[in-house]
């Protein structure tokens, strides 16, 4: 079977010189693999030429006499610009053209395009945003929501662990991942209304609920999931995004400071550089919009071509293993007892 996968290649900080380079990139190594590449023809043409791939038989180019900027309020992506690169994927996603797409584009715009085009999966009430960050296990934990709904009540957070734990049974293939809310504290007399009643519909649920965990916790592994409001989300990545930039130029300017300390530096390389892989930032790029009747990744606007890669198999993977399907099984019902769907189907 073709995957095929639209990109939203005028999204992001740069735009073509980065979407196209890692879409080309792509497609070498997944000879299974389609990508329809959305944006300005003939920037886009361009860009190809350079790369010498403007004939590749796995890019197909798509015009889209619009773009979403990075600044531009939801109002101006929804009713403004109707042709923009981000609304035509969205819409190929729709009409079954492609299996999913990647966009850097502005992450307010992107939800509200790709909600108001594919609409929610029944069952769920609302979207959120899922990604996955290293931990000090060799592995990656999954938080959500990073910012797609500031105020949660309680039942979201209990859906949210839900296709969380769809997600990562299907993409890291985790039977039963546990699942951990994030809060002020382990007890479970912690934490404001929402979040104590949060915790008592996940003890209820068949989810596998470790129960609350913090900050902390995120980092040492203790749960494949956090669960948290996307304010709360938001602001714990953007503080591990800014902790993990200082700590890198801290590291670079005192291994540069005397020749001794660069000597110092060549010895330590083959250990920096495990490090740098291990925690580099660019492996993890590609955020889930979970709950949409399709496959919808993130990709962070400032992405590399190395990051944006990534991102596309990210939705690759997402493709393979039928995680928005596995996810409507998951919700075909309306009771509390969806939770035992966690688990993919038959």
């Amino acid at each position: 079977m073709t995957v095929k996968l639209a990109v939203d290649c005028m999204g992001g900080d740069v735009g073509c010189t980065v979407t196209l380079p890692a879409i080309l990139n792509f497609v070498n190594r997944h000879p299974d693999a389609h990508v329809v590449a959305v944006g300005h023809l003939e920037q886009m043409q361009k860009a190809l030429e350079h790369l010498h791939a403007l004939a590749h038989p796995q890019i197909t180019l798509m015009h889209a006499s619009e773009t979403v900027l990075m600044d531009d309020s939801i109002e101006t992506a929804l009713r403004r610009k109707k042709d923009s690169s981000m609304r035509v994927c969205a819409t190929l996603v729709k009409e079954n053209k492609v299996d999913a797409f990647i966009s850097a584009g502005n992450t307010g715009a992107l939800m509200a395009v790709s909600r108001y085009v594919l609409k929610t999966l029944d069952g769920i009430d609302r979207p959120a945003i899922a990604s996955a960050l290293p931990n000090e296990k060799g592995g990656t934990t999954t938080l959500l929501d990073l910012g797609a709904n500031v105020d949660c009540e309680p039942m979201h957070l209990l859906q949210f662990a839900q296709m969380a734990s769809v997600l990562v049974n299907t993409m890291e293939n985790r039977p039963h991942p546990t699942v951990g809310l994030l809060n002020v504290g382990e007890e479970a007399i912690k934490g404001n209304d929402t979040v104590k009643q949060a915790g008592e519909l996940l003890r209820a649920s068949t989810l596998n609920f470790y129960g609350n965990v913090e900050g902390n916790d995120i980092f040492l592994g203790t749960t494949d999931i956090v669960v948290c409001d996307g304010f709360v989300g938001n602001v714990s990545l953007k503080v591990t995004e800014g902790l993990a930039k200082m700590i890198a130029g801290l590291v670079r300017q005192e291994f540069s400071r005397h020749w001794w300390t660069k000597l110092l530096a060549l010895c330590a390389a083959p250990v920096l550089l495990r490090i740098r892989k291990l925690v580099d930032h660019r492996r993890y790029n590609g955020a889930v919009l979970l709950g949409l009747r399709g496959l919808v990744i993130k990709s962070h606007g400032s992405a590399d071509t190395y990051a944006f890669e990534w991102a596309i198999k990210r939705a690759y993977s997402g493709v393979k293993n039928k995680t928005v399907a596995r996810i409507a099984t998951a919700f075909l019902s309306n009771s509390p007892d969806t939770s035992h769907t966690a688990a993919p189907p038959p």
